[in-house]
């Protein structure tokens, strides 16, 4: 009985240490994969533009795993190193909440989910592992903890803090300023209250809606493909007033004609593609993209292939050539959904290879000066809360 107890308790350790420290940074290496494509290097043009940009990113999971942000990891695509070499001004870092199990593009039910395991696997507060809202300042915590650590990471909140960050930044090309954003309001639990929580916690973007749908409204790859609830025209209302960025990134087409026919600010699309150039339910319509260029709205295009059709820059590229000649050069950005359980061709600190491939696709120098961060910095200048 004795050697059977030691048999087991050490089974158990072993289980509990598996679970605990190990299963999350594999679960983490094997969602997020660079793929490197061999005879693809910047030109001597690019690396003398690259070096002239201020770039910007509207889309990044890098909170949902086990890592620590301000050091290097042999693994996914962002960390703050990273963002140096890559010669990075601001990431926005996302708070993912809730994903489906089966995920796809198509139809998903709000009745699964996969983050619960990875909450715990990940050592996060036992209080987050039943709470979509705790997930969601949990990881704020984990933001503020890495800027707190790091005299090179700056959280942004305000116009102001944009602001003095720039003016650090012309003398300090090694600082990253860091925004938060979230992943879908279902992380509010259909309580208007916590959209209070939300702010003081120091989101400033909110996604409506993820891979399912929610209280706000439905989902591209949701199951109904409904468009604004009773309960989601109360929070616009209150986003609105709280100056709160609205990310209809995953809405359903009718979610976004709704949003649109109601919002007074401009609103962004952090991370998509365009059905220009590759016909995805999740991506965006000719008619949607004017609707927000009408709005004032930005246009991230993603990094990853069920965006752009491939993880070759040169997709990426030709999805930015697209909606730039259809709605303007001054409405697109980057949006790469980097460590969101995607493959790319390059991480952060790679980033010049798209230079490159928008050197290809024929954008002036101030053409891409714009796209890979002038118009970011320009949004957020305008539409960050102003206190």
């Amino acid at each position: 009985m004795r050697n059977f107890l030691k048999y087991f308790l050490s089974l158990f350790s072993l289980g509990f240490l598996i679970f605990f420290f190990i299963t999350g940074k594999i679960a983490d290496k094997l969602l997020n994969k660079v793929e490197i494509l061999n005879n693809y290097k910047p030109s001597q043009h690019a690396k003398k533009l690259h070096k002239e940009l201020i770039i910007a990113d509207l889309h990044a999971d890098n909170l949902l795993w086990d890592r620590d942000l301000t050091s290097t990891t042999s693994h996914g695509m962002v960390d703050l190193p990273k963002l140096i070499s890559g010669n990075y001004a601001l990431q926005v870092f996302d708070a993912v909440v809730k994903s489906p199990r089966n995920l796809n593009y198509l139809s998903n039910s709000a009745d699964s989910d996969n983050i619960t395991l990875l909450a715990a696997a990940n050592r996060w507060p036992i209080q987050s592992w039943f709470s979509l809202y705790h997930r969601a300042i949990h990881q704020s915590e984990l933001l503020k903890k890495a800027v707190q650590k790091s005299s090179r990471l700056d959280f942004i909140e305000t116009q102001d803090d944009l602001k003095y960050f720039l003016r650090l930044r012309k003398n300090n090309s090694y600082k990253i300023g860091a925004i938060l954003s979230i992943e879908g309001l279902h992380a509010l639990e259909g309580n208007f209250q916590n959209l209070n929580g939300l702010f003081e916690a120091g989101f400033r973007i909110m996604g409506l809606v993820h891979f399912f749908d929610n209280k706000i409204g439905g989902s591209s790859a949701g199951e109904s493909k409904q468009g604004l609830t009773d309960f989601g025209k109360r929070i616009i209302r209150e986003m609105e007033k709280k100056e709160i960025i609205i990310d209809l990134a995953h809405a359903s087409p009718k979610l976004i004609e709704d949003v649109l026919r109601i919002a007074k600010r401009p609103v962004i699309f952090s991370h998509t593609g365009v059905k220009g150039t590759f016909d995805s339910p999740r991506n965006l319509s000719d008619a949607a993209l004017r609707s927000i260029a009408k709005n004032g709205g930005l246009i991230g295009i993603g990094f990853w292939e069920e965006a752009v059709g491939s993880i070759h820059p040169a997709s990426i590229a030709a999805a930015i050539r697209y909606t730039s000649d259809l709605i303007g050069v001054d409405h697109v950005a980057l949006g790469s959904d980097f460590d969101g359980a995607v493959t790319t061709s390059f991480d952060a600190s790679k980033i010049i290879l798209l230079t490159e491939a928008l050197i290809q696709e024929n954008f002036s120098d101030n053409e891409i000066k714009k796209i890979m961060g002038g118009n970011q910095i320009k949004f957020l200048r305008h539409n960050l809360p102003v206190k």
